[in-house]
């Protein structure tokens, strides 16, 4: 199986910016290992999308895009599970 591309939107590298660095690096650690497996065991298709999947680290939650015909994981946002929902499109 092909490696797939990690990209993120601009609004998310702002969001894990503002985030402390002992959860930053659990954060990057789980969003690396989507270039692995982009639909790992936890993680969740969200309503009213074909491509936008979410997967949880702790309290905090990584929304993103699975396009599987040019293999690119996109990273939409990063966020506590409170306010996570609120900001998206």
């Amino acid at each position: 199986m092909a490696s797939y591309r990690i990209e993120w939107k601009q609004s998310a590298r702002k969001e894990l910016r503002k985030l402390d660095r002992p959860l930053v690096s659990r954060l990057l650690k789980a969003i690396e290992s989507l270039a692995k497996e982009p639909r790992p065991p936890g993680s969740k298709k969200l309503l009213g999308s074909d491509h936008t999947y979410r997967v949880r680290i702790g309290e905090y939650r990584v929304v993103y895009s699975v396009l599987d015909s040019i293999l690119i994981v996109q990273i939409v946002a990063v966020g506590h599970r409170r306010q996570i929902y609120r900001r998206l499109p």
